[in-house]
């Protein structure tokens, strides 16, 4: 596989800013961080068209002594199998419980899931994290 090179154009402060940046993320050089930036943009405008299938992590934080709320989750996980591939789940302390559910499948659909999960009384944080499942 080749490689094209191409020119950009930079004001130095923005230069120097990118240098630290890729210095304390580790990168080698210029070029690998900034085909990651490409490659990042061009996965969430995927994402944002909701197009093809995605992976990723559903992660939420819910109080499990709201009434009813470990059922309604268990019920909605149960009824999704197709998009959930697994689940973590860890006690926080005597009320709260974080799961992380690994989820798969189209974007609308795991995207209609994590919104149905946030919504349950009880769930007090919820965050969806994907990535293409194929780039």
């Amino acid at each position: 596989m080749g490689v094209e090179r191409v020119g950009v154009s930079l004001e130095p402060d923005l230069l120097a800013k990118f240098d630290r940046l890729i210095k304390n993320q580790k990168y080698t050089s210029r070029s690998e961080a900034i085909r990651d930036l490409i490659r990042k943009a061009l996965i969430e405008s995927e994402i944002e068209k909701r197009r093809g299938n995605v992976i990723g992590t559903l992660t939420i934080v819910y109080d499990h002594t709201v009434s009813g709320v470990a059922k309604k989750l268990q019920n909605l996980q149960h009824a999704h199998l197709s998009e959930i591939l697994s689940t973590l789940h860890i006690h926080i302390d005597k009320k709260r419980c974080l799961e992380v559910i690994i989820v798969s499948g189209s974007m609308q659909n795991v995207k209609k899931l994590a919104d149905s999960i946030k919504a349950i009384k009880g769930v007090k944080q919820g965050e969806l994290v994907v990535t293409k499942a194929l780039f």
